[in-house]
């Protein structure tokens, strides 16, 4: 290693270090978008929870463009994993279980580019499962039945 490296180096961690102790380096919500909590609540309906964590109200139409790649059956409910492709110019991409307690089971924002997503959802129940892709200000969704025979939500 080199001398002149090494001592840049620990000049740059030095400057960090005393930046953070005195409260100049703040972590936290600076980066972090704003959490719909109401979206999650159990009482809300799937197309309020849709409408509350994307910004869009209004019928969703069916697509041939989304794919959902998930098992027909699943075991336990507690674990359900869940792929969803779209060659859509996607904004975002939701996941609700229409008989869970708390329909909207997960969500993303993206930046447009078309999108694929994966992710392990817990499923109180056999229940149809939407995959809803927010493009050009319009929900489409593709649905798929999962049989559930151990309920993940309390069940």
């Amino acid at each position: 290693m080199k001398r002149r490296t090494f001592l840049k180096g620990s000049l740059t961690s030095g400057v960090l270090v005393v930046a953070a102790s005195a409260g100049l380096l703040k972590p936290g919500k600076v980066l972090a978008a704003a959490y719909p909590e109401a979206a999650f609540k159990t009482e809300i309906s799937p197309e309020e929870a849709l409408n509350t964590a994307l910004g869009v109200s209004g019928d969703m139409a069916d697509s041939g463009d989304i794919n959902i790649k998930a098992p027909l059956q699943a075991e336990n409910g507690a674990v359900v994993p869940i792929k969803v492709e779209t060659s859509l110019p996607a904004e975002a991409i939701a996941i609700v279980a229409v008989k869970n307690p708390a329909p909207l089971t997960t969500f993303v924002n993206l930046t447009g580019a078309g999108g694929f997503y994966s992710a392990r959802i817990k499923m109180g129940q056999t229940s149809d499962v939407h995959a809803v892709v927010k493009s050009g200000g319009k929900l489409l969704k593709a649905t798929q039945q999962i049989k559930v025979t151990v309920g993940g939500c309390g069940g």
